[in-house]
């Protein structure tokens, strides 16, 4: 095994499985995908520490266990149409290609969204479209979608949206309320949506989803 695969193994291992991440599929998904390549040079060597990773554009990738654990409670099927909001260079839609039926890639931060494109091609990865457009806005034209996954911490989750997700659908993301982050889970069923928190999860805010005057999911 190569030096990255030890260490992508290691994660698995070690931060996954003693967090309750056992489903296999996303195992294997997750451990076929190489972090390190989605990250700058410089950070390769940390690709798979169990903290949130800065990448650049004041982006970051999510911490791998809270990225793992909301990948889980999403539900992921074979069949699935996703969307993956903020994708930045593309790692999270690497790995959510692995188990989805097809994935939009939504960034609105050009240089990211060009690497995104870039990184995926190079990884022979071709269940994912890349769209250029502003994160809370979502990708209505090619939706509704199955399950909806934002790429950060949110202070808000945008009613347009939640509007995005199929009947039985469901949106995950880090929900910040009063400076603490809970993994949220919202469904869709009988029309109606519904939201949860699931476990304490602190990663960054995602530039563009603060708390505003107006509607608050």
């Amino acid at each position: 095994m190569t030096e990255s695969a030890v260490a992508r193994r290691h994660m698995i291992d070690c931060q996954l499985r003693p967090n309750e991440v056992n489903d296999e599929r996303i195992i294997g998904a997750i451990e076929g995908v190489a972090r390190e390549l989605f990250v700058p040079k410089a950070k390769r060597a940390v690709a798979y520490v169990d903290e949130d990773l800065e990448i650049g554009e004041g982006r970051f990738l999510m911490e791998p266990m809270i990225f793992a654990r909301l990948v889980t409670e999403a539900g992921i099927s074979e069949s699935d149409l996703v969307l993956d909001v903020g994708c930045a260079t593309g790692y999270s839609s690497a790995v959510l290609a692995g188990l989805a039926d097809a994935v939009v890639a939504l960034e609105e931060n050009d240089k990211l969204a060009a690497a995104a494109e870039k990184k995926l091609s190079e990884q022979d990865v071709m269940n994912v479209a890349v769209v250029k457009g502003k994160l809370r806005d979502g990708v209505a034209k090619q939706g509704p979608f199955d399950v909806i996954m934002i790429e950060g911490a949110v202070e808000e989750i945008p009613a347009g949206l939640v509007k995005q997700l199929k009947e039985g659908g469901r949106l995950v993301c880090v929900k910040l309320e009063d400076g603490v982050g809970r993994a949220h889970i919202v469904k869709m069923e009988g029309g109606v949506a519904s939201g949860r928190n699931l476990f304490d999860a602190n990663v960054p805010l995602l530039a563009g989803f603060e708390v505003d005057k107006g509607f608050v999911f």
